[in-house]
């Protein structure tokens, strides 16, 4: 990664925007792999704008690194104000926002963002609003566990600082 392009991530990851669980989220996306330790949820939530349903804020959770999570946070911001339907059109370069085009080895970062916006996005998750017994969205915790207890690995635990 360049110089240039370190520098923005750093600054982006510095002051994150739109960390953390929605409670009142419309619809929820995950995307990633716990086996392989990168992971992504963005949750969305819509208002109502001239008759259309309009993203009003999304947030997001993330295990990866550094370049994943300053697209999230950039891509949060970016959608807001967005329908649905123009959020799924944007592009992975699109999504990166300011810290500009990636590098190849940096170009699943931004993939994994709009793979995490689609699955939100989707006509099924917003139908079936991805919520648990309590009304609240599994966490990204919940999407790990899950997957591991099915493969038999360890329970992840974190710890309150």
């Amino acid at each position: 990664m360049n110089d240039e392009l370190q520098k923005k991530v750093a600054e982006a990851i510095r002051d994150p925007k739109n960390v953390g669980e929605m409670a009142d989220a419309d619809s929820v996306g995950t995307v990633g792999n716990s086996e392989c330790g990168e992971m992504l949820r963005l949750w969305v939530k819509y208002r109502e704008q001239d008759g259309e349903k309009i993203i009003d804020k999304a947030s997001f959770q993330s295990f990866g690194c550094e370049t994943a999570i300053a697209v999230a946070s950039l891509a949060t911001e970016l959608i807001q104000g967005k329908t649905a339907d123009e959020a799924m059109e944007m592009k992975p370069e699109e999504l990166s926002g300011e810290l500009g085009p990636l590098p190849p080895m940096k170009i699943h970062c931004a993939e994994l963002v709009q793979g995490a916006l689609r699955d939100a996005l989707s006509p099924e998750s917003q139908a079936l609003g991805q919520a648990k017994p309590n009304g609240l969205a599994p966490t990204l915790r919940d999407s790990i566990n899950e997957g591991q207890a099915k493969s038999g690995s360890i329970n992840i635990q974190f710890l309150d600082e």
